[in-house]
Formats: C-alpha cells, sequence, structure tokens
C-alpha cells in the first residue's frame, strides 16, 4: 500500500495511537500490533527489521517507548519516531488521567475483576505467539540456534540474569560479524 517513507506522518500518528489505546500487558504484546500493523498489513517493514526494534528495545531501558520510537523512525525519521512516541503514549496519560478517580471502584468490582483476569490471559495468548514467530523467524542460521541454546540453557539451569545474556549474545554476533 504504501512504500517505507512514503506513509504520511498523520498515519504514523494515528496508528501508533491506535496500538495505543488498545495495548495492555507488556512490550510484547506491543510486538504483536506492530506485526499485524506494519509488516503484515501494510508491509512497511520486514520482520528483521521489526526484530530489529525488539533489540534496541531489550537492550534499552524503557522497551516500549524505544521500540515505538525506533519503528516510527524506521518509517518516517525523527518527525516518524516523535510522533510514533507521543501516539502510542497519549492514550495511557489520558486514561490514567480519566479513570484515576475510578480506581477504587473499580477495583472491588467482581466484574471488572473477572475481565482483567480474562485481558490478562488474552495478553498472555498474544505474547507467545509473537515471541513464538519471532524466535523462529531469528534463527536463521547455525550460530543463531547455538546461541538460542546456550541461551535458553543458561537461564534455565543457572538463572542468569537475562541482561548478561543479552549482552553475551551481542558480544558473540558482533564477534561473529568480524571472523
Amino acid at each position: 500500500m504504501f512504500g517505507i517513507g512514503i506513509l504520511p506522518l498523520y498515519l504514523v500518528f494515528f496508528i501508533f495511537l491506535k496500538i495505543g489505546s488498545v495495548l495492555y500487558g507488556s512490550g510484547y504484546v506491543l510486538l504483536a500490533f506492530l506485526e499485524a500493523e506494519f509488516v503484515e498489513k501494510l508491509g512497511l517493514l520486514t520482520n528483521q527489521q521489526l526484530l530489529d526494534a525488539v533489540a534496541v528495545g531489550q537492550f534499552t531501558p524503557g522497551p516500549v517507548f524505544t521500540t515505538a520510537t525506533f519503528t516510527g523512525y524506521l518509517l518516517r525519521g525523527i518527525p516518524g519516531a516523535i510522533l510514533g512516541t507521543i501516539g502510542i503514549f497519549l492514550p495511557s496519560f489520558i486514561l490514567v488521567w480519566a479513570l484515576n478517580p475510578l480506581i477504587p471502584k473499580l477495583r472491588s468490582s467482581s466484574w471488572i475483576s473477572g475481565m482483567l483476569d480474562g485481558i490478562n490471559i488474552a495478553s498472555l495468548a498474544l505474547m507467545a505467539t509473537v515471541s513464538f514467530k519471532l524466535g523462529i523467524s531469528s534463527l536463521t542460521d547455525g550460530l543463531a540456534i547455538i546461541i538460542f541454546i546456550v541461551s535458553l540453557f543458561s537461564l534455565i539451569k543457572f538463572k542468569i540474569n537475562s541482561a548478561w545474556i543479552i549482552v553475551a549474545g551481542g558480544l558473540v554476533g558482533w564477534i561473529s560479524s568480524l571472523i
């Protein structure tokens, strides 16, 4: 539909505003929405570019902020980064401001509590699906598969902090690119 750099800036803002309006859970839920909009629906980003946005987001503080900003930048440069960031967070600020007086009543409602439990399960399913799809698309060669297996084993067996796993994976990837 649009080529890279062709997507009008107002659409960058409104797509991120739409995502921010329904985003619930974590940065991994964001990935499902980014993939649906920019990879599958509009064809503006590749899975590799989405993985790069995730990597940048995970390597820096504020993964949702960084992933949205980086994705907006990929789409339309600095203006896209700014509008993507504003769009993704604006609904949250408005909802928090509007709902703050109602929080005590909402917490005591069994109906709302049940609804939130259902949303949590649906968010978990989204996270699992996106994690699986991105995981499969990132296992592109033998080195990637080895890094995955060693990282998974280290996390499960030795309970190594995930930050060290990310740093080690980055170093191994960088060293392999020099060879």
